[in-house]
């Protein structure tokens, strides 16, 4: 996620590929706006907002929509996903009624199509390099690409739903007792999201989510090579996921855990910043199939704003988000031997003067 602004263009330019030119008309849904009130409707400056409005209008052809139908189904799901609702003066202006669900599905699954080339895990050696050189510099850990960062997203359920029996509710209940669909991230130390996977229940272990997840099987297998990724309380300690010491007895492993705590911590920053950007993500109410689709096209926007500079919208430090820990149920953690001795090898080298320390299981 380290590419330049015109790296981002060009990628713009290969998505929107040999295309006619969109007709200017087709614009005319944004100008009407100040930038003010543009940032107020869409936690987005206009630039941000053009770049996106341009790869939606070359993907949404296919729907074989006017250029006009098209941008007002984006500015209703950029709204949407900005505020949580519709603006009442946007389904005026459009006459369209309150319930805009479909248009937000449509939008959706098509901006989380894009996933690809802006949600992306470092590659080639240099990107996986800078990495974990800026996250050594940051807290003296070594060879980490990415912190594990399981987000769990409130959702709204109908009790009325003969589909939502009491057994199936139970299922969404996360450990701080409230209903959510649950997604496992990774992000870097600037906030960018380098992989989101697809909402399970609210109930799913992290443990869980990793074992189930592509890029853990990815990572595990050591694709990228023999890097880290940082886990909480929630993981097991693999080869590749370093978890916090659960007893530290050593200078070592105390200084270990804090730096550990430090480089985890991104995780709440970047959460907090990508839901009061979307509040739409801090109350869903949609089916799980959508969700995932609405979750992951609001991480692509959160990952362009970044790039384009967006500030948030004021009040950002106020805004609290209490995610739940789900550790796995009925058994204690998993002894990893090879990721015991290789962390232990890691505070020796990195974190104690004295080598040959224990470590406590």
């Amino acid at each position: 996620m380290s590419d330049a602004l015109p790296v981002w263009f060009a990628v713009q330019a290969e998505l929107l590929g040999h295309e006619e030119e969109v007709d200017s008309q087709s614009k005319s849904c944004f100008a009407c706006y100040d930038d003010d009130t543009l940032f107020e409707m869409f936690h987005l400056t206009r630039a941000c907002i053009e770049f996106v409005a341009d790869i939606v209008r070359v993907r949404m052809k296919q729907y074989m929509l006017t250029p006009s139908s098209v941008d007002i189904m984006i500015m209703i799901t950029l709204n949407f996903f900005a505020l949580g609702a519709s603006a009442v003066s946007l389904l005026r202006r459009f006459d369209l009624k309150t319930d805009c669900r479909q248009i937000v599905w449509t939008v959706s699954e098509v901006v989380a199509g894009m996933s690809d080339q802006f949600i992306s895990f470092p590659q080639t050696r240099k990107a996986k390099v800078d990495i974990a050189h800026m996250a050594e510099e940051f807290c003296g850990i070594p060879d980490v690409l990415g912190v594990l960062a399981p987000t769990h997203f409130h959702i709204r359920t109908a009790t009325h739903d003969k589909n939502w029996s009491e057994l199936v509710r139970q299922q969404y209940v996360n450990a701080l007792g409230y209903k959510s669909v649950v997604s496992q991230m990774i992000c870097d130390l600037d906030g960018n999201i380098l992989s989101v996977e697809k909402c399970c229940v609210g109930s799913t272990s992290d443990q869980d989510l990793w074992c189930t997840s592509f890029r853990g099987r990815e990572i595990e297998d050591e694709l990228y090579g023999q890097y880290w990724v940082i886990g909480g309380e929630g993981y097991h300690l693999s080869k590749r996921v370093l978890t916090p010491v659960s007893d530290p007895k050593s200078d070592a492993q105390i200084h270990f855990n804090e730096a550990h705590a430090k480089l985890h911590s991104v995780t709440r920053t970047t959460l907090r910043s990508l839901k009061w950007r979307f509040r739409c993500l801090t109350k869903l109410g949609f089916t799980l199939d959508k969700l995932t689709n609405v979750v992951k096209a609001c991480c692509v926007l959160h990952n362009i704003a970044k790039k384009f500079s967006v500030p948030l919208p004021p009040g950002e430090e106020k805004f609290e988000d209490p995610q739940p820990r789900n550790p796995c149920q009925g058994s204690a953690a998993v002894i990893n031997p090879d990721g015991l001795r290789a962390r232990q090898e890691l505070i020796e080298s990195s974190f104690s003067t004295v080598p040959g320390q224990g470590e406590p299981e």
